[in-house]
């Protein structure tokens, strides 16, 4: 009987102390110095594009994938979603070079005004930005003159990225529904 209780005795202080251990070595969160994670110090950088939203033709950039019931009988189209992949060139130009694209959806969130939801991330494929990501996330009042929205985060050499990007309308087909968007974007990075 004295045997029979040390080894039950032995596997829980075994267990106990596999426990103990185990609930040391896992964490859900912990401190950590930025110097840890490589990060130097913080810059503010500005970026100047065009964004080319192109609804029209036979490869649209920018196309419906949803909409609501009322939708098409609403003035501000209320409820539509649309998905993009729209180039961001240096000039209003189409043919002008390219140097990313804006990937996402904007869906039109206001029943009174033109106003957007625009989700969207511009993908950078130029310079020493290749490869990087600013992620937008916010309002667009598409019929003021410039709007802001925030820069919410980013990827690459835009890691903990936060800031603004302003819009403004360079031009607007009404026929067609295309349009160019200057875009000033004023970020921190590291």
């Amino acid at each position: 009987m004295v045997t029979t209780f040390r080894k039950l005795v032995s596997v829980l202080l075994i267990l106990i102390s596999l426990t103990l251990v185990t609930a040391k070595s896992r964490h859900f969160s912990r401190t950590l110095s930025p110097s840890s994670q490589k990060l130097r110090k913080e810059k503010l950088s500005h970026l100047h594009f065009y964004f080319h939203d192109i609804v029209s033709g036979k490869n649209p950039t920018a196309v419906r994938v949803a909409q609501a019931a009322m939708t098409n009988h609403s003035p501000t189209l209320f409820g539509v979603v649309v998905m993009i992949d729209d180039p961001l060139t240096m000039e209003p130009e189409p043919s002008s070079k390219l140097v990313g694209r804006a990937q996402g959806i904007y869906a039109s969130a206001s029943q009174n005004e033109t106003g957007l939801l625009m989700a969207m991330n511009f993908s950078f494929m130029e310079g020493k930005y290749n490869g990087s990501t600013l992620s937008v996330l916010g309002r667009n009042a598409v019929l003021s003159t410039v709007r802001e929205m925030p820069i919410v985060g980013g990827s690459g050499l835009f890691r903990f990225a936060r800031g603004y990007a302003q819009a403004k309308t360079h031009t607007f087909d009404p026929k067609t529904g295309d349009a160019v968007v200057e875009y000033n974007v004023n970020v921190f990075h590291y």
